[in-house]
């Protein structure tokens, strides 16, 4: 049992450092250096927001997405559930549709901070990046920028509850069922779940289109696009 583990870690070993080599060694071959790659990377990006973010901005951006469309937190489902129990439907409908009004008003304010973000961004590792998985240079782009996003957004979302009326009529709603016989109180952060959810739906939407650009050949409408992605084809 132990030569046959020991055999097995050492073709695991192997295994890992030929792919390692094939990934340091990848640029060389198609001749493709780092800055080319960290630019494809970039651009795919910068597509992202244009193409897709931009979109969470229109009406229903949010709320007709099923893909990032914002639901009740759980604290909030028994408020929701109780206020329909009681014919007052349309109340917790209008509810749900202006935290997803607040998300939308407020990603059109926001959208340069993305592109910003993107400017910014240094790929040290981009041919690791380039040849993981589908939404690798996402997920580089949101453990980089999130938390400095989280501290511009969330003010922005606060603003935008005002605009949209959110706040109004939350605090009419969450008064409503506190009113009511035999429930607990609830006085839930709204502004930093919609911030966090508004953050969510704008890095999913950026996976989407990175993941057409590396699967989709057509989706690679730049020389660059096609240069850079077809090392990972």
């Amino acid at each position: 049992m132990k030569k046959l583990i020991a055999v097995i870690a050492v073709l695991f070993l192997s295994g890992c450092a030929e792919l390692q080599s094939v990934v340091n060694n990848l640029p060389n071959q198609v001749g493709v250096d780092n800055t080319t790659i960290a630019s494809g990377l970039r651009q795919a990006l910068d597509f992202g927001i244009d193409k897709q973010v931009t979109k969470l901005t229109q009406e229903d951006g949010y709320y007709g997405n099923p893909l990032v469309k914002i639901l009740l937190p759980e604290e909030l489902q028994k408020v929701d559930n109780t206020l329909r129990s009681v014919g007052l439907g349309s109340l917790a409908d209008e509810g749900l549709k202006v935290l997803n009004r607040a998300a939308e008003d407020a990603v059109s304010t926001a959208t340069p901070i993305f592109v910003d973000a993107v400017k910014q961004i240094t790929f040290n590792d981009a041919k690791n990046i380039l040849l993981g998985s589908d939404n690798s240079a996402t997920q580089y782009l949101e453990n980089k920028t999130n938390a400095a996003l989280y501290a511009k957004f969330n003010p922005i979302i606060e603003q935008s509850f005002n605009k949209v009326g959110a706040d109004k009529i939350w605090s009419n709603l969450i008064t409503k069922y506190n009113a009511l016989p035999l429930t607990n109180d609830v006085n839930p952060d709204l502004t930093d779940y919609v911030t966090n959810q508004a953050l969510k739906g704008v890095y999913t939407m950026i996976a989407v289109e990175e993941k057409d650009i590396r699967t989709n050949t057509a989706a690679r409408t730049t020389t660059l696009l096609q240069k850079v992605f077809a090392l990972q084809d």
